[in-house]
């Protein structure tokens, strides 16, 4: 996976780690392995045309579990009009093709959360 090679290799954050949950997956198990990581970034990538149903329902779920700081990112294919209405919902970036990396890193940098690391 290639959003998992580029966010180890380029992602330079203390203890980055970053689970891929594989294709396919609903937005009820996405959001719960965010709960079961802790996870502060979720990226959601969508070629399918879909991003926008799909988005919004992980947006709500995340909510539901108290996870509104969880920083949302959705890459992909995406319209204009899609992404200008994906960020009024709730989603920090939208990044399209050809983004390029150093730029979604910069963006994760600046805006993901910051939370203490447990050193026990």
């Amino acid at each position: 996976m290639r959003a998992d090679r580029v966010g180890r290799q380029f992602v330079p954050v203390e203890r980055p780690e970053i689970v891929y949950t594989g294709i396919f997956q609903t937005p009820e198990s996405i959001v719960r392995t965010v709960l079961q990581e802790d996870a502060q970034v979720l990226g959601i990538s969508s070629l399918s045309g879909a991003h926008m149903e799909y988005t919004v329902e992980i947006l709500r779920l995340l909510r539901e579990e108290g996870l509104q700081d969880v920083l949302v990112l959705v890459g992909g294919t995406i319209p204009a009009a899609d992404a200008n209405e994906l960020r009024r919902l709730g989603v920090a970036g939208v990044f399209t093709p050809g983004t390029p990396t150093g730029t979604v890193i910069r963006f994760i940098e600046e805006n993901a959360p910051r939370r203490e690391v447990d050193d026990g």
